[in-house]
């Protein structure tokens, strides 16, 4: 009887270290996808960030580069 009982209680500490074996996995795995998700979340973000980066720019030098003069409508002409 004694080994019986020795034997059932290997076998539950073995599944018990089973279980936690598999309980690191899965956290393990959480936290790897979860790594991914933000990586690609910085990436969506600084592609973003270029993209109007380089609009905003390009409208930058527009409006400074096409500067149409005009004399001020309150300036008076004295002859």
């Amino acid at each position: 009887m004694a080994s019986q009982t020795q034997g059932i209680q290997q076998l539950l500490q073995a599944e018990k270290r089973a279980a936690e074996k598999v309980a690191e996995a899965r956290k393990r795995k959480a936290r790897r996808l979860k790594q991914a998700q933000t990586r690609k979340k910085l990436q969506a973000m600084h592609g973003g960030q270029a993209r109007g980066k380089d609009q905003v720019l390009r409208h930058l030098l527009t409006t400074v580069w096409n500067v149409q003069p005009q004399i001020h409508p309150n300036y008076r002409l004295s002859v």
